[in-house]
């Protein structure tokens, strides 16, 4: 069993049925997916960077990326519909966290000049969303094979309608929220 999902039963869910007031366990807040997302803008000139980027998504995340198509046409951008212009892989159940204690324990305090992640950057229903500038902070990804840096976009989709709840669920989990 994953570490954090074995704390989650054995920790977190008393501590959030004592600090919520609720005896319902499955009235708790709970993790419900993780959704790793890399758009890959330059894919539009080199088909080759979406094929590492979505190779370098699957070492990070355990799981087969998903290629994502455009589906509106922008001129500006000499996007047409259809085109590939991203990747993505939707983490749940042991896979959701293992990779949730590998970004929180590994791969955020490598972050150089790190601090903690914002606070705000919830959605008014619960899901929390941050971005990462570099793949390198995760260690499946060899350094030395590397051809260019590329950002993603986590985000945390949880049972709950509330920010405040969902917050506290993320610190619970280890999330390192930033003093405001």
């Amino acid at each position: 069993m994953a570490r954090l999902l074995e704390r989650y039963k054995k920790e977190i869910i008393p501590a959030l049925k004592k600090s919520l007031k609720r005896d319902n366990v499955l009235s708790l807040p709970k993790l419900q997916k993780i959704v790793v997302n890399m758009g890959v803008g330059e894919a539009l000139q080199d088909k080759n960077r979406l094929e590492q980027s979505a190779e370098q998504l699957s070492q990070i995340t355990g799981q087969k990326a998903e290629i994502r198509l455009a589906r509106k046409a922008v001129s500006g951008f000499r996007l047409r519909e259809g085109n590939a212009v991203g990747c993505r892989v939707t983490l749940r159940g042991r896979r959701m966290y293992e990779f949730l204690d590998r970004l929180i324990s590994i791969a955020l305090p490598r972050i150089r000049d790190f601090r903690g992640v914002n606070p705000k950057s919830f959605d008014g229903n619960g899901n929390y969303s941050l971005g990462l500038t570099e793949q390198q902070v995760f260690p499946e990804i060899d350094p030395d094979k590397l051809t260019f840096t590329q950002g993603m976009d986590v985000t945390f989709v949880t049972s709950t309608r509330s920010d405040d709840e969902a917050r506290e669920l993320l610190r619970a989990f280890g999330m390192p929220f930033r003093e405001a």
